[in-house]
């Protein structure tokens, strides 16, 4: 078996054209002769051996080394992913109970209507944590995430229900959830005046305003009964503990489940105290199906529902921050103008749902980037089971009730050393913002001190409108207004001012 020797130049033959997309010396090296050697080489039969390696199949794609899973995407054993994620939900499980028992105490809701909307509140977190950890189509970050009730959109939403009534707050839920995916493709096209500067100031606040509220489920609100219990503070003190010496002592699986450890540990020591009422966990019935519209049908207002819409945009910036602080924890590259719009989606769509089911806004929380920091297991799949394990609470009403048995003071144990994390990490992204510039200095300085305002002195704007007040009692939103205006004033327009004057004095001084 020989190849056929294209023939050399003047060997009787005219040369070949060289061919447009071919170089001149690539042409001229395939024209050349061939000497005795190459021609040997190319006329020799080929062996045996050579035969069989032509006639082989090639070796398949795989054989390639794989590519490697970041952690973030990393699958673990069912029942280990299962135990890491009854640790998150622990530890958050206290904010939707706070949060429906406020609501219900604060608009006098029957006992009834209380359970409907606890069981509806846990589904809804258990679906909102599966969207935004599994990330299907454009919707989730792929980012280990809870989502939770609570908080400001939680104020907002009894404010509107005594004003308005309940038909109309639900209204109003629906409205801003709809009205999120309207002005979310503006806000994708200001992410680039969020840095680390904006993000890690705004993160700041929340782990400040995290550790506050966890702060006053161990002491209780000043002037109310029983503030600064000392029986409850002894329980907080002794959750601390607990955590520490379990993080001290342990290693491994048993070091990372020491959040969960010190919780249970909490919980023991209040049951030997008497300070833990079992009776009320084996009341009632044994499924809790959430009632669709339990209200009645939604009435829409746009007037009534413009503060929450208000409030949107920081709820916006704030899950900007944890998406990076969130991205950062885990050690995932990220590009914001994609991820931030998913998360934010991912709110929406969660919201939207649990507008029907007579729920305030739903919020990416960080309450769980803490948990992840801590313990060190980044997959999202962890979160994922959370949030499985909250739908199914959602249907068992003895669960949701053993769990909210669990005494206030050792949940703000735990809450207070997970949030502190969180206000960690924003320091930690202060400091690789280049706080060395005075300017940066001075915009951090100026965003960390409005926006702690009403954190640290609360009731300080009560002499303004309802509306205003609502949202300048936002710290979080405060703080991060301020820092990204300040941002755009001495970062951006300041220096082109500085440029154009520069070159208008240039042109002056040239004529």
């Amino acid at each position: 078996m020989s190849r056929h020797r294209q023939p050399a130049p003047g060997a009787g033959q005219p040369p070949t054209p060289e061919p447009v997309t071919h170089h001149t010396e690539q042409v001229a090296a395939q024209d050349a002769p061939l000497d005795a050697e190459q021609v040997a080489a190319q006329d020799a039969p080929l062996d045996a051996e050579q035969v069989a390696a032509q006639d082989a199949p090639q070796a398949p794609a795989q054989d390639a080394p794989p590519t490697a899973v970041h952690p973030v995407d990393e699958s673990r054993p069912v029942g280990r992913i299962i135990l890491f994620g009854i640790q998150h939900v622990l530890v958050m499980a206290a904010t939707p109970i706070s949060a429906i028992f406020l609501m219900s105490a604060t608009l006098r809701l029957d006992a009834g209507l209380t359970v409907n909307l606890l069981s509806a509140a846990f589904v809804l977190s258990g679906v909102g944590s599966l969207i935004q950890s599994l990330g299907p189509w454009k919707f989730g970050p792929r980012l280990p995430f809870v989502m939770l009730p609570g908080g400001a959109p939680l104020i907002l939403f009894i404010a509107i229900a005594e004003q308005h009534g309940l038909r109309t707050a639900t209204g109003a839920v629906i409205l801003t959830a709809a009205f999120y995916f309207v002005v979310l493709p503006v806000f994708s096209r200001l992410l680039r005046f969020f840095p680390a500067l904006v993000i890690g100031t705004m993160i700041v606040i929340v782990g400040v305003n995290l550790v506050k509220v966890g702060a006053v489920l161990v002491t209780g609100r000043p002037g109310e009964p029983g503030f600064a219990d000392p029986t409850n503070l002894a329980l907080g003190m002794a959750t601390i503990g607990f955590t520490v010496v379990f993080y001290l002592l342990f290693t491994g699986i048993l070091r990372q489940l020491a959040v969960m450890l010190g919780l249970v540990a909490g919980t023991v020591l209040a049951g030997f105290l008497g300070g833990i009422d079992l009776s009320r966990a084996a009341e009632g019935a044994l499924v809790s199906v959430p009632e669709l519209m339990p209200f009645g049908s939604p009435q829409f207002s746009l007037v009534a529902a413009l503060p929450l819409m208000l409030y949107s945009l920081a709820s916006m910036a704030e899950a900007t921050g944890q998406t990076v602080i969130n991205a950062e924890a885990v050690g995932k590259e990220i590009d914001t103008r994609t991820d931030v719009p998913k998360t934010v989606r991912g709110d929406a769509l969660t919201s939207l749902f649990g507008g029907f089911f007579g729920l305030p806004l739903m919020v990416t929380s960080g309450e769980n980037i803490g948990i992840v920091r801590v313990t060190g297991v980044r997959s999202r799949y962890v979160t994922a089971a959370a949030g499985a394990v909250l739908v199914v609470i959602g249907f068992l009403a003895p669960v949701t009730r053993a769990i909210s048995v669990v005494p206030s003071a050792v949940v703000g144990g735990t809450a207070m050393v997970v949030f502190a994390v969180i206000t960690v990490l924003g320091v930690q992204m202060l400091g690789r913002s280049d706080l060395d510039r005075h300017t940066s200095t001075f915009i951090c300085a100026v965003a960390l001190a409005l926006g702690l305002l009403p954190i640290l002195i609360p009731g300080v704007y009560a002499g303004f409108p309802p509306n205003v007040r609502i949202l300048l009692e936002s710290g979080v939103a405060v703080g991060a207004f301020v820092a990204a205006v300040l941002n755009i004033l001495f970062h951006h327009v300041r220096p082109r001012v500085a440029a154009r004057l520069t070159t208008t004095s240039r042109t002056e001084s040239d004529r």
